[in-house]
């Protein structure tokens, strides 16, 4: 419950921030049209985000003839989440990761590397399938994309009034001190909603965890995974794909050095872990 207050908390601020800088930009007309910036790239995120994604990954759909054991697999976490069997995809590459995409559990996918089926036993791959399930569940897809699409439009918004501060000239001291204001907030709240986005990230891939461990009852199983998951990835790069999408795996594929909490998509694995050793049935 904490953690859905949380994602709450973050959009309302993410949207404030939007707001606020349409606002100092362009005044009530400046508002509207970041507000209707943001509604239109949340519908092309929407419906068409999983298949973006997926060709960056270069991801296909995976034949019962050949995956049929991971198919059984994932059809007993499904069951078990009270949930539609997604579609399954496999990404040819070496490092060990799954990441899930779709609009809504009726159209949901879950992608998982070649990897990752040579790392993992039966039970930690059920863990795995189960935290991906999990984010289709509690629509973490959905928030995801929002968050990300509000932040890349408060991002490009502020870009634009960096250069109008910067060209916009001012003759008088009060069109000055307008001017070096514009151009202060113009950098520092894409950098607080960047902040925020990643915070909210971190959060779901807690609930993620919880809500994975709750389907199949087995936190131990998913805790061993990710321990796996990221001594494997410290020597195994992902190759193809953008850091943008980094969030949207159960383990971060770009980033092996540690790095500041705060601009970490993941929370530390051996938090996550603790976690989830913690969790009784």
């Amino acid at each position: 419950m904490f953690n859905q207050i949380k994602t709450v908390f973050f959009l309302g601020l993410l949207t404030g921030l939007l707001l606020l800088v349409g606002q100092l930009i362009g005044g009530t007309s400046g508002l509207t049209v970041a507000f209707i910036i943001a509604l239109l790239m949340n519908f092309f995120s929407y419906w068409f985000s999983d298949k973006i994604v997926l060709f960056m990954y270069r991801a296909k759909s995976a034949s019962k003839k050949d995956h049929f054991h991971l198919y059984d697999l994932l059809e007993e976490v499904a069951k078990k989440a009270n949930m539609p069997v997604p579609k399954l995809y496999i990404i040819p590459s070496a490092q060990s990761n799954a990441f899930a995409t779709g609009r809504n559990p009726k159209h949901a996918v879950v992608a998982v590397t070649n990897g990752i089926l040579n790392l993992l036993n039966d039970g930690e791959l059920k863990g795995v399938l189960a935290h991906e399930m999990a984010h289709v569940k509690n629509r973490d897809i959905l928030l995801s994309t929002i968050a990300a699409v509000i932040a890349g439009a408060i991002s490009y918004i502020a870009f634009m009034a960096r250069w109008a501060a910067i060209f916009g000239g001012g003759r008088s001291d009060q069109e000055g001190s307008n001017i070096l204001e514009l151009l202060f907030l113009a950098i520092l709240i894409p950098f607080i909603a960047t902040v925020v986005r990643l915070a909210m990230s971190r959060s779901r891939e807690y609930l993620a965890d919880s809500t994975g461990a709750r389907i199949i009852k087995d936190p131990d199983s998913l805790a061993n995974a990710l321990k796996k998951l990221e001594a494997s990835n410290k020597y195994i790069p992902m190759k193809m794909g953008s850091e943008a999408t980094s969030h949207m795996f159960i383990v971060n594929p770009f980033s092996a050095k540690s790095l500041l909490s705060i601009f970490s998509t993941h929370p530390p694995v051996e938090k996550r872990v603790s976690r989830l050793r913690s969790m009784a049935f």
